[in-house]
């Protein structure tokens, strides 16, 4: 029990007894000890790989000297000497020092640290640093307990994390602590760091030698963990002594490990950039790159579900009208995860990968969903055009729905003069096609088609339609005939008049019902994935007027 007032029940003298709290400091290696923990850094000058930050009053030395009591976030990949800093740390001032796991310690171990800390500077004790291991597997509430020890420094926080502290790490804990990011070591810190060990008396003194060969298989399958180089190191140094040999050959460290270590965490920002770099090799053509960082995934565990949805997306996101074939091949390989799952589906992503690669490219259909969206989100639109209401329901004929309509069919090239759009929108052009692979076809019969129905001319934008002579082989190979709808809107063929009667509808197909309102073939969509900035505004040029847009007559194309 402990008073606040003129009389204390702890001598002013005495150190307060512990509470129940994770053990302190780190304890001497042992000598059976793993062959990492046994060539820890003695001194920062035997450290390796950080030179960023082991500069002349850098924070990294201010804070294994203790000049600044700063409370420090180290970030970085395994096996780039985040727990061996602590261990500096630890060892280096006359500080109190706490190590935990987040793993295993909770809210009440981390106040536990604090309230002793705190008693202790209140009657002159030394200040306390805490270590925290693997911090981002600290839930919010645990993050949130050590706010205000760190604000006011009652403790110095030493954190250490593999993932990006910026998703992983609160806001709050984070402005209050300085931020180091400890990269990969490069090959040759490992390989000199795989020599120490092997002639140090604290690894493996000479009892074995290294051949080069298989010193080179050790740095290539670390990727800059030191960490795994040495436990591989350690693992064929144990199998050369068994067999009688003293030196370790490149057969022997084949088989002590033949796995490359992976940087890849399915829940942490390794995750995000190998995905970023997926696509973009993808969308950059670049059909080898892609396929490198598919089976970086592959290799890691990845989902291949969620492989196979990128895919799909990227189909329409970057081929789109380029290539129509890239979905189907896009979905075809994702029902063949679902149906067959790895490892022989690895395969149908390759092929997916290699076709939307090598196909060539168009964000067309992106950019047209996009602006159609900026436009609704701004309130343009206005009603549905009395001539496209759905006219089958009783008392709609009334109302003057579908009065008007003209049906594409009646006329030899199934395209007749109509207003489709709302007022306010009745001359926009969403949809811009490129001059890449099939879309050039596309991109032909889209201004005829605008003509027709919109009886004006079509409003022509950079871009719009290739120039004569344009060469095909920079987009992909040129399309196949347009086909027969190309061929239905000849100059030749003028249009045929529709019934005498504007106010008569079509027939209602057999079987349809009289009370849906779908019935006159319209259907509704809804979007499941993402589009390139939905805020961005409708496509340049886009004359907005509250004319209907149609003008007397029809051009003839």
């Amino acid at each position: 029990m402990e008073s606040d007032g003129l009389f204390s029940l702890a001598q002013p003298d005495a150190t307060p007894a512990a509470a129940a709290a994770p053990a302190t400091g780190f304890g001497a290696p042992a000598a059976d000890s793993p062959l990492p923990v046994r060539m820890r850094p003695a001194s920062l000058d035997e450290l390796v790989g950080q030179e960023h930050l082991l500069a002349p009053g850098a924070p990294l030395r201010q804070l294994v000297t203790g000049a600044s009591p700063m409370s420090v976030i180290l970030w970085g990949p395994p096996g780039t000497g985040k727990t061996t800093i602590a261990h500096l740390v630890a060892g280096a001032t006359n500080r109190k020092f706490v190590a935990m796991s987040a793993l295993s310690a909770g809210v009440k171990d981390v106040r536990a640290v604090i309230d002793t800390a705190r008693r202790e500077r209140r009657y002159g004790g030394p200040p306390t640093v805490l270590f925290i291991d693997e911090v981002h597997r600290f839930s919010k509430t645990q993050q949130d307990s050590l706010l205000a020890a760190v604000e006011d420094r009652t403790v110095t926080l030493l954190a250490a994390t593999t993932e990006n502290p910026y998703f992983s790490v609160i806001s709050p804990l984070l402005s209050r602590c300085v931020l180091l990011t400890l990269q990969a070591l490069d090959d040759d810190d490992v390989r000199g760091l795989l020599r120490r060990a092997v002639t140090d008396e604290r690894g493996l003194g000479g009892a074995v030698t290294l051949s080069e060969e298989a010193e080179e298989h050790l740095v290539r399958l670390a990727s800059g963990d030191v960490r795994k180089a040495l436990t591989a190191l350690e693992a064929a140094a144990g199998s050369a002594v068994a067999q009688g040999v003293k030196e370790i050959d490149l057969a022997t460290a084949e088989k002590a490990v033949d796995v490359a270590a992976v940087r890849y965490d399915r829940d942490g920002d390794a995750h995000y950039d190998v995905t970023s770099a997926f696509i973009k090799s993808m969308r950059g053509s670049d059909p080898d790159a892609a396929l490198h960082w598919l089976a970086r995934m592959l290799v890691a565990g990845e989902d291949p579900r969620f492989i196979a949805r990128r895919i799909v997306i990227f189909a329409s996101e970057d081929v789109g009208m380029a290539d129509p074939q890239a979905l189907l091949v896009a979905t075809a390989a994702a029902q063949a995860v679902q149906l067959i799952g790895l490892p022989e589906a690895g395969l149908n992503l390759a092929q997916a990968v290699i076709h939307m690669a090598t196909a060539p490219k168009s964000n067309s259909a992106t950019t047209a969903i996009g602006a159609a969206m900026a436009d609704v989100r701004a309130g343009r639109g206005g009603a549905v055009p009395s001539a496209l209401r759905d006219a089958h329901y009783p008392g709609a004929r009334g109302l003057g729905h579908g009065r008007g309509y003209r049906y594409p069919h009646d006329d030899p090239r199934g395209v007749v003069k109509q207003q489709y759009l709302p007022d306010d929108l009745a001359d926009a052009e969403y949809y811009q096609p490129t001059d890449h692979g099939a879309e050039r076809a596309i991109g032909e019969r889209v201004p005829r088609l605008r003509r027709i129905v919109r009886g004006v001319a079509g409003t022509q934008r950079t871009g719009d339609a290739p120039a004569a002579g344009t060469d095909r082989a920079a987009g992909g190979a040129p399309a196949a005939d347009e086909g027969r709808f190309a061929a239905n809107i000849t100059p030749d063929q003028p249009p045929t008049p529709i019934a005498a009667d504007p106010e008569q509808d079509r027939p209602e197909p057999a079987g349809a019902d009289p009370g849906s309102a779908a019935s006159d073939g319209s259907a509704t969509t809804a979007g499941a994935g993402t589009v390139a900035d939905p805020g961005s505004p409708a496509p340049e040029g886009t004359d907005r007027t509250d004319d209907s847009g149609s003008a007397a007559g029809e051009e003839q194309p």
